[in-house]
């Protein structure tokens, strides 16, 4: 399990990670993996974004693949990313149209792609608009954002596909971590491109805590990790750890639930990853780099 001290002296070491980037032991390199990240607007981000920078280069240097993390949008552009197979988003996405065009001509010729919670945001009324057609209607299916669940709760999810690669090896269904769940404004299940591989079961009711009675669901079908069939991509709604909000101003910013703490969670996110750094384009059936 990470500590709140273990993750700050872990993120120290992120700049260095940023620049050189961690390298899987010896020369077995399977694929390699960049993700890009913000880090800046939410304490549950930032801390999502520290633990993930801990976690990933232990499974980089156990299941032989390179992780390099950088804030440096800029970085999105074909010469850059013609040295990666996998591209991850941590919290958010890019906002300049080059990058965009960089990723989007990335992911058509079989590039892929894992993005996490906040990478999916979009809000018109917001400082991230939904003004990416591409992204947020044809590539993720899922349209605007329209509400979540508040305080950051666990869920009971099921496996809505139990032969995918990505979730052969997970049982019916698990406890999540602690996360804050987002509903979206289009029905993924009329979607044909889109493969919904986890939702929330029904036992989870009622979900969140409040107070506000908006921020607690009591039904609904919400889909939380999913794969476009066009593409090799996996979205995780994952990534919203639970923070000491109530003393956020006494500058101890404490971590109260970790994403990457929960053994089925873990597993469905490194069987993912393995999956996209193995698999081909189109192929969603009997692949997966182990």
């Amino acid at each position: 399990m990470f500590t709140t001290n273990k993750i700050k002296k872990l993120a120290m070491g992120t700049c260095v990670l940023s620049l050189l980037g961690f390298d899987a032991q010896g020369s077995d390199v399977r694929f390699k993996v960049v993700a890009f990240y913000t880090g800046k607007d939410d304490l549950a981000h930032i801390s999502f974004v520290h633990e993930a920078n801990a976690w990933f280069p232990k499974m980089a240097a156990k299941y032989h693949f390179t992780y390099e993390a950088t804030t440096d949008w800029n970085s999105l552009n074909a010469g850059f990313l013609s040295q990666y197979q996998v591209v991850i988003f941590l919290d958010t996405r890019p906002e300049v149209p080059a990058q965009r065009e960089a990723f989007q001509k990335y992911m058509e010729n079989g590039g892929a792609w894992m993005g996490f919670h906040f990478a999916a945001f979009a809000l018109t009324s917001s400082a991230y608009p939904q003004n990416w057609d591409w992204y947020h209607r044809q590539f993720l299916g899922s349209g605007e954002y329209v509400s979540n669940t508040w305080r950051p709760t666990s869920a009971v999810l099921r496996i809505e596909d139990r032969k995918h690669p990505v979730t052969v090896h997970l049982p019916a269904m698990f406890k999540s971590a602690p996360n804050e769940w987002y509903r979206w404004a289009n029905d993924l299940r009329t979607n044909s491109d889109i493969k919904i591989l986890l939702s929330i079961d029904s036992s989870s009711f009622p979900l969140g805590t409040g107070p506000k009675q908006y921020e607690i669901w009591h039904e609904g079908y919400y889909p939380v990790v999913w794969t476009n069939k066009k593409y090799k991509m996996l979205y995780v709604n994952m990534g919203h750890n639970d923070m000491d909000y109530e003393h956020k101003f006494d500058s101890s910013n404490k971590t109260l639930s970790f994403t990457f703490d929960n053994e089925i969670q873990d597993k469905l996110i490194i069987d993912g990853l393995l999956w996209l750094g193995g698999s081909k384009k189109n192929s969603h059936a009997g692949l997966g780099a182990r």
